[in-house]
């Protein structure tokens, strides 16, 4: 299947083999679901004039790669400002909930971004094995990185598009292609040996700014660990033309 998902309609969804995570051939990554939530969110009342400012995934439990059910509903309906919800099930239970904010798009003066610019866009990187990860998310993606890597303690820096779309024959919106990428900030940024160590994040925010253009999303990502075994990984989030909002992952940090 050359997408994240299957189409069985009716808001129902399969799971591929590009979905699954690193840790487990059972369990997906948090990036396809987060878009799949994402999508569904901007399908309740679709309106042009619009763009969502604010998304915020739960992750209530492991996620199977297997079939999914999404429902997704109008919270506070609004000219300028409106709420939706979206929850993910699997096998008989919530799995994710997510919620967004859509703001009205307006004829307001832009005032330059001061957050951190992405570095250029890296030449085409030979494929790194990642020993004992699993390769389904990991190979759905392109990736090219400016410094740091998976594997290498400490913040990283990069670029990543989408090998494969969310659903097949369909074009991924603007903030899908965010929201593939945005869960992948702690694992990128880790500073504790991932052999070792869990830094499992429950939920994944997502403020932008504009909207995502092109394929090519940059991910500069940093994660602090305090004493009492909780993280934060930090992404701010970019395109070809520049910074377009900011990642955060509230992290469990505790032995394997």
């Amino acid at each position: 299947m050359s997408a994240f998902f299957e189409d069985l309609r009716g808001g129902r969804y399969r799971a591929t083999e590009h979905t699954v995570g690193p840790w487990d051939p059972r369990f997906q990554h948090g990036g396809p679901p987060s878009a799949l939530l994402g999508r569904a969110m901007e399908a309740v009342d679709p309106r042009d004039d619009v763009m969502v400012a604010r998304t915020t995934i739960e992750i209530l439990g492991a996620i199977p790669v297997g079939e999914l059910q999404v429902q997704a509903r109008m919270v506070r309906p609004g000219r300028s400002v409106e709420l939706v919800e979206a929850v993910l099930s699997a096998e008989g239970r919530d799995v994710a909930h997510a919620s967004a904010w859509r703001v009205k798009k307006t004829a307001g003066t832009a005032v330059p971004p001061r957050a951190p610019q992405p570095p250029p866009l890296p030449r085409p990187q030979a494929e790194r094995d990642v020993p004992g990860w699993h390769s389904g998310y990991l190979q759905a993606l392109e990736w090219r990185w400016a410094s740091g890597y998976l594997t290498e303690p400490g913040p990283a820096v990069g670029w990543a598009r989408m090998r494969v779309p969310l659903l097949e024959g369909e074009d991924p919106s603007p903030l899908t292609r965010v929201l593939v990428l945005a869960d992948s900030g702690n694992g990128a940024s880790s500073e504790l040996d991932i052999r070792q160590w869990h830094f499992i994040n429950p939920e994944l925010t997502v403020h932008l700014h504009r909207e995502a253009v092109g394929e090519w999303v940059c991910l500069d990502a940093r994660t602090v660990v305090s004493d009492g075994g909780v993280g934060l990984a930090t992404s701010y989030l970019s395109d070809l033309s520049g910074p377009l909002g900011v990642g955060a992952q509230s992290l469990l940090v505790q032995p394997r």
